[in-house]
């Protein structure tokens, strides 16, 4: 029984701190564009993707399918 004596005030305080965190993230905006992520991935950026470095100091050139040498 003396084990819930101390449990209680810990969850208290556990609970306080996750609504502090909450509190934190609502107001930074975290929970502003609830759609915007699930629908910018059926998006097409293929286009977009030209030309970005891939970290190798290369350029990343875009796959037309044909093979070397076709026009």
């Amino acid at each position: 029984m003396e084990v819930i004596y101390s449990l209680i005030p810990g969850m208290l305080f556990f609970g306080l701190i996750f609504l502090v965190v909450l509190i934190w993230a609502v107001k930074r905006g975290q929970y502003e564009d609830m759609e915007g992520n699930a629908s910018r991935i059926l998006m097409d950026d293929d286009e977009e993707m030209m030309g970005i470095p891939d970290g190798s100091g290369k350029k990343v050139e875009k796959d037309t399918g044909s093979k070397p040498g076709e026009v």
